[in-house]
């Protein structure tokens, strides 16, 4: 997938308390953080959503925009947001995949949950995929590292190990 044009995707999401379509094409032009989450109403799930809307502004410095995506309907993702204060602070779209066919479409459904794995993609504003993580359901993600990731590929170089902004890319 790294590479390639990062699959299609149009779905309603819960945004900001309301629902509306989300299609990958409304990111043309800016880099795009893409991630999905097992489940709402779920244990290590809220601390992620959490984790990237407090850090929400920092990606849209990074002239990124941040879009999560679960199995779950658009009305689970209203009432998650109303019973949860975690994720009313989410100011993104949380995509309702309940068929699983986004998951499906970047290879993170689990047949055996019917739930889509922890994967985060990075999209560039061209829509190629240019980073995938995918991660064991029970460890959350880093927004500070994808954060670093983001940064790096940004600056178009060659990034090493433990590269941070600012510093100097490789030769």
């Amino acid at each position: 997938m790294i590479g390639k044009q990062a699959p299609e995707f149009d779905s309603e999401a819960y945004v900001n308390g309301e629902f509306k379509r989300v299609k990958l094409s409304d990111y043309k032009g800016k880099w795009l953080v893409f991630f999905f989450y097992p489940a709402d109403f779920t244990f290590v799930c809220p601390t992620e959503l959490e984790g990237f809307a407090d850090d929400y502004e920092k990606f849209k410095d990074k002239d990124a925009e941040i879009v999560a995506a679960s199995v779950d309907s658009a009305y689970v993702h209203k009432a998650w947001a109303e019973s949860d204060k975690r994720i009313a602070k989410v100011n993104f779209p949380i995509l309702a995949d309940r068929l699983g066919t986004i998951s499906k479409a970047y290879g993170v459904y689990n047949d055996e949950s019917g739930n889509a794995h922890r994967g985060l993609f990075i999209i560039n504003p061209d829509g190629i995929v240019k980073y995938m993580v995918v991660t064991d359901d029970n460890v959350g993600r880093s927004t500070d590292e994808t954060l670093r990731v983001l940064s790096a590929l940004q600056t178009g170089g060659l990034c090493g190990v433990n590269w941070k902004e600012g510093q100097k890319t490789l030769n």
